[in-house]
């Protein structure tokens, strides 16, 4: 699966599980631990967790098994695809790490066609 399909499938199906505050930054050229990072946050550890999960079993239902998933059992999951790292929030855990003012030179992903607007 190409790197491009990942993040927009997990783009996709965060923003259909109402995640909230999703972003998308490229980091290709900052890193080299991946080329992009997702960004969202869920109302509760419940909401991150299916958040989470609804991810992991779409992306394994188009054959794309994470290398990596840590910190189930916290406020910060991370599901790591390779080139694409998926990052996800209670609000307080994403306030806490603020991975966006850390990455604050990453180009930001122009996630529009792929999110549904409320």
């Amino acid at each position: 699966m190409l790197t491009q399909e990942i993040l927009e499938n997990a783009v996709r199906t965060l923003d259909s599980k109402k995640a909230i505050d999703l972003t998308a930054i490229k980091i290709t050229d900052l890193t080299s631990i991946a080329d992009y990072f997702v960004i969202a946050s869920g109302t509760s550890t419940t909401h991150i967790k299916a958040l989470a999960e609804e991810v992991e079993d779409k992306l394994a239902s188009l054959g794309q098994e994470p290398k990596n998933i840590e910190g189930r059992a916290t406020g910060w999951i991370l599901l790591d695809y390779g080139n694409v790292v998926v990052h996800v929030f209670t609000p307080d855990q994403r306030e806490n790490f603020n991975l966006e003012k850390l990455w604050e030179d990453a180009e930001e992903v122009d996630i529009s066609a792929w999110i549904t607007e409320e």
